[in-house]
């Protein structure tokens, strides 16, 4: 399921974000931590993932001002000062995958909900949870075009 390494992209972007790190230097600082990391999951951080995390935060990085508009139509009654900036870092790498990556929703949403549970506060992953399903409804409603999902 990739989980480590939508979890890796995760602590990258934040650091990015959030504490203005160039996003290459935060990603390498982000998995020399998660190197040493025992995995509860039995999930290796291989090769395979390291890319796809890499492939995460780029493909973000090209669309962020679409994904943040897509964000921000779809969260109802919050703006991005007013949330958790780890479900927001969360939110954005998953609205990224959901519209630009083959990965089908249901096991993409799962994991988001996952690392929010970990990383964020006590609401954070019912929180992801309902933004990403409104979002999968938009696109399930033709409303949002999203790339064609593996079977």
């Amino acid at each position: 399921m990739l989980r480590r390494a939508r979890e890796l992209a995760m602590r990258a972007l934040f650091a990015h974000t959030q504490g203005g790190m160039d996003l290459e230097e935060a990603f390498r600082h982000a998995l020399a931590e998660m190197g040493g990391e025992e995995d509860a999951y039995g999930d290796p951080l291989d090769q395979e993932g390291v890319a796809f995390a890499r492939r995460l935060l780029e493909g973000y990085k090209a669309h962020a001002e679409e994904v943040d508009r897509v964000l921000r139509e779809t969260v109802e009654g919050w703006d991005f000062a007013q949330m958790s900036k780890t479900d927001l870092t969360v939110l954005r790498l998953a609205t990224y995958e959901m519209l630009y990556e083959p990965t089908p929703f249901a096991p993409l949403i799962e994991v988001a909900v996952k690392i929010a549970n970990r990383y964020g506060g006590e609401h954070s992953g019912a929180f992801v949870n309902g933004v990403l399903g409104r979002l999968y409804r938009r696109i399930q409603g033709g409303e949002l075009k999203a790339v064609p999902k593996e079977d």
